[in-house]
């Protein structure tokens, strides 16, 4: 299995123009700045990833806004006056977002509506024409977090097409496709075989959710001051899980999973290996992370153990998140274990 150069060790820049709570400018101007990248590239990340909204880059007539396409020129200015790579992630299109919180949002349509997906086409044109010379710099991730299951077939269709433009105009960038279930590495089996050697196998890994997402706002039937250790044993954490929320069950009830632990990530991220090695794909992780409401060693525990399995196979990551979104390492509830906590990644 290849490993994904230059993007090994990373942290996404969450909350900055993606998932933001309004929309402001001043905000996209101040939530991350240059003295932000220089202190990520200091720290020793080797790349950032930058989710970003369709309404940050284009009106809601689909007319490009150049000032978003100005925030992301600025960080990868930065990125290269630092040493650093990043991958610019479609966080949400028009007509699809995985935001558990816009109840309302039907998640099947945009992978059947072909307006829909042209005018994500369209904006992947502009991204792509604009930042394909940074090819040594710049990565593309189509689309953030495939909620439903049932789309696969259709997202796999979606990302053919979606290679085919990109190549158009970037034929050496790395694209980094991730598969359904909110980008489960579960799921990755589940993704056609790579169509050329610039392709990368994307999951991200919360697990278990019932850790790493304790108290969470957005998780339904979830109570704000419920905490749980790590580890447990699965037991435990099956038990809790089935007693709140069916949101929380994922992985820790697949068969022939390991004791909460190194075991349990080496045979939750088996099948996505055995795909990897394959068809020589890289591997990368896009998000992973604890809850700021987690006991701070309890947070060490989880990434040492989750960092282990991403050294023994060459795992690129990008940590859930640089600063706030409820996960950020910059905020003053890591300053107690921020040296340990740097040393963990």
């Amino acid at each position: 299995m290849r490993v994904f150069e230059g993007f090994q060790k990373g942290v996404n820049l969450g909350g900055w123009i993606s998932q933001f709570d309004k929309y402001d400018h001043e905000h996209f101007k101040t939530f991350i700045q240059e003295s932000d990248i220089k202190d990520i590239a200091s720290l020793g990340f080797d790349h950032v990833r930058v989710p970003v909204d369709y309404n940050v880059l284009e009106d809601e007539e689909g007319n490009p806004l150049e000032s978003g396409f100005e925030y992301l020129q600025n960080c990868i200015d930065w990125c290269c006056r630092y040493g650093l790579k990043m991958v610019i992630d479609l966080h949400e299109t028009f007509g699809y977002s995985f935001d558990p919180l816009k109840k309302d949002m039907d998640r099947a349509k945009f992978f059947y509506d072909e307006a829909l997906q042209a005018r994500f086409f369209k904006l992947w044109s502009r991204i792509a024409e604009r930042f394909a010379k940074y090819h040594e710099t710049v990565a593309f991730e189509p689309l953030n977090e495939v909620v439903l299951y049932e789309v696969h077939d259709a997202w796999n269709k979606i990302v053919r097409k979606y290679i085919e433009l990109i190549r158009s105009y970037a034929p050496k960038s790395y694209i980094i496709v991730g598969g359904v279930c909110y980008n489960s590495i579960t799921t990755v089996e589940l993704l056609d075989p790579p169509y050329d050697d610039r392709i990368v196998y994307n999951f991200h890994c919360y697990e278990p959710m019932i850790f790493t997402h304790q108290g969470a706002y957005w998780v339904d039937y979830m109570p704000s001051d419920f905490r749980i250790g790590y580890p447990s044993t699965l037991e435990e954490y099956r038990s809790v899980s089935h007693e709140l929320s069916n949101d929380l069950a994922g992985a820790i009830f697949m068969d022939g999973i390991g004791e909460i632990g190194p075991d349990f990530f080496e045979s939750l991220f088996a099948p996505a290996l055995k795909a990897a090695e394959k068809y020589n794909v890289p591997l990368y992780c896009g998000e992973y992370g604890v809850i700021d409401l987690a006991n701070n060693e309890d947070k060490i525990r989880w990434l040492k153990d989750i960092h282990g399995i991403f050294a023994k196979y060459g795992i690129g990551h990008a940590l859930w998140n640089y600063k706030e979104k409820d996960f950020g390492f910059a905020d003053e509830s890591f300053e107690s274990i921020r040296d340990e906590f740097m040393k963990c990644l």
